[in-house]
């Protein structure tokens, strides 16, 4: 039978664990808020919570109203997604390994006695105290890396850099209150085009190119938070695809998993 992993969250970066984590035969659950906040929701499985299903990458996940209803979705080959923040369901689905990606910065609640393997994605986590490995978020040189042993690097609150920018390809809700696009992912802006409204105020791009990832209409919304993303490389095909950053994480996941299981196995 193959092994169990259930991830914390069900965002773009989350989602590219899953992915991985698929394509190499594991089975896969998901928890997520019951309104997320996913700015690429195309290749989210978060998006599962509000659209009932979410396809990405030839992979489906279904929302799941209960425990027993995720169980007979993972039977079936697909990934479940629960209303779990607190992650209440572990007791019940008993995974072989955990995994928090909720990319809140630090640790919300996750320990290392949570599953048999447990692997924390980013900053907030300690490779050996609340959890068996971590693997490191900031794109760069360390982009994937798995640590057995410490931390990943501090949160620098910088964009990484696409295409050539950085914080100028992040669009910030301008006032607190909920969110409403005018504009789809997917398509074509120039710097200056609203994209959405909050309180009566428009949010602009500041850069041109694709929008890569936007709010789902009705999101509550702090002023100054990431409401969207705009692609400078301007290909709209890159919307459907998860990112190269996910896929690296992802890869460094699925490497932490796969160490401690030939561990267990020995």
């Amino acid at each position: 039978m193959a092994m169990t992993v259930l991830i914390r969250g069900a965002g773009d970066l989350a989602s590219g664990i899953a992915l991985r984590l698929r394509r190499a035969g594991f089975g896969v659950a998901m928890t997520e808020l019951a309104q997320p906040t996913t700015i690429r929701r195309t290749v989210a499985f978060s998006d599962a919570m509000t659209q009932g299903e979410q396809t990405v990458e030839g992979f489906t996940a279904l929302r799941a109203e209960t425990w027993e209803e995720a169980c007979l979705y993972l039977e079936q080959g697909y990934i479940p997604v629960l209303n779990d923040p607190d992650c209440a369901c572990r007791a019940f689905l008993k995974p072989d390994a955990l995994v928090d990606a909720i990319l809140a910065k630090r640790n919300l609640g996750t320990t290392i006695t949570d599953a048999p393997i447990v692997v924390g994605v980013g900053p907030g986590f300690t490779a050996g105290v609340d959890c068996h490995a971590v693997v490191e978020t900031m794109r760069g040189h360390t982009l994937g890396r798995v640590y057995y042993e410490g931390s990943a690097l501090p949160n620098t609150n910088i964009p990484g850099l696409i295409g050539g920018f950085a914080g100028e390809r992040v669009l910030r809700a301008p006032a607190d209150g909920a969110f409403e696009s005018t504009r789809r992912i997917g398509e074509r802006v120039e710097a200056g085009d609203t994209v959405g409204f909050v309180a009566g105020q428009p949010m602009k791009a500041t850069i041109s190119g694709v929008l890569r990832g936007l709010l789902a209409n009705g999101v509550p919304v702090k002023k100054g938070m990431k409401s969207g993303d705009v692609d400078p490389r301007g290909e709209a095909g890159y919307c459907a695809l998860a990112s190269d950053k996910a896929l690296a994480i992802g890869g460094g996941v699925l490497e932490a998993i796969l160490h401690f299981s030939a561990d267990r196995a020995e």
